[in-house]
């Protein structure tokens, strides 16, 4: 009965709400002989669903995500933490500022292969609009909190996006004598990092963290019911994939 429930709350909540309503005016345009409007409104709004559902999202999603599987013995000299958005007035347990979901979930693998190998970790990330925090900064404050030394964090705050969290990261390894980097993202977003540092003549040990999607995947009828998540999910890797042609090709 719960997962029921749950079922029908999505249809009468956005965006399931305007799902319904939108093949009702298909249904109406039917009705009035407009049957090539109503089954071409029909159509785009089925898609439309289907880009919203589980069923579909952690398919497309968990295809770009097992692109690279973690190594189960990663060595390198250093491990890079990319950032992935941060908020600058929040506040927290050691002062004002916190990561986003997402990079914080990077940073809790990166501390821990960072114990493991005792090597430096790079925070790569910078301030990208005038109301988010500085990535690198904030991740380091937290890092040492968690009782990393300061001389083993280097911070990176200049970069703005991937092609330039790959170009800074690269310069910063190449003053210290770092060669064998071991990479540290969410996992959709790995492939496009690797391309970037290959970009840079930089080989690196992929690691990917911040998983979104199980890689084991069992139907249930809930996984039709729409959800915004699901939309994000697909339209992340729609920009993913769209990022990394202008990556290779354009940039």
């Amino acid at each position: 009965m719960v997962y029921l429930l749950k079922f029908g709350a999505a249809w009468v909540l956005p965006p399931g709400i305007f799902f319904l309503a939108l093949w009702f005016v298909a249904w109406r345009l039917y009705k009035k002989q407009e049957k090539r409007l109503a089954g071409m409104l029909a159509a785009l709004v089925f898609v439309f669903y289907l880009l919203c559902t589980n069923l579909v999202s952690e398919r497309v999603m968990g295809a770009l995500e097992s692109a690279y599987p973690p190594p189960e013995n990663p060595q390198g000299d250093c491990v890079i933490m990319l950032g992935g958005g941060a908020f600058p007035d929040t506040p927290d347990v050691s002062g004002a500022g916190t990561l986003c979901s997402a990079p914080a979930n990077r940073l809790l693998t990166a501390v821990r292969l960072q114990r493991k190998l005792d090597v430096p970790i790079i925070l790569s990330g910078g301030q990208v609009y005038s109301d988010s925090g500085p990535e690198a900064v904030i991740a380091k404050r937290i890092l040492m909190d968690l009782g990393v030394p300061e001389d083993k964090i280097i911070v990176e705050s200049k970069s703005v996006n991937t092609t330039q969290n790959a170009k800074f990261s690269t310069e910063l390894m190449q003053e210290r004598g770092l060669t064998k980097p071991i990479l540290v993202t969410s996992a959709f977003h790995m492939r496009r990092s690797v391309l970037n540092f290959a970009k840079n003549g930089v080989e690196v040990v992929a690691y990917p963290a911040d998983y979104r999607v199980n890689p084991r995947h069992d139907f249930h009828y809930n996984k039709l019911k729409p959800s915004i998540g699901a939309l994000d999910d697909n339209v992340t890797v729609m920009q993913e994939v769209l990022r990394a042609l202008v990556t290779r090709y354009l940039e």
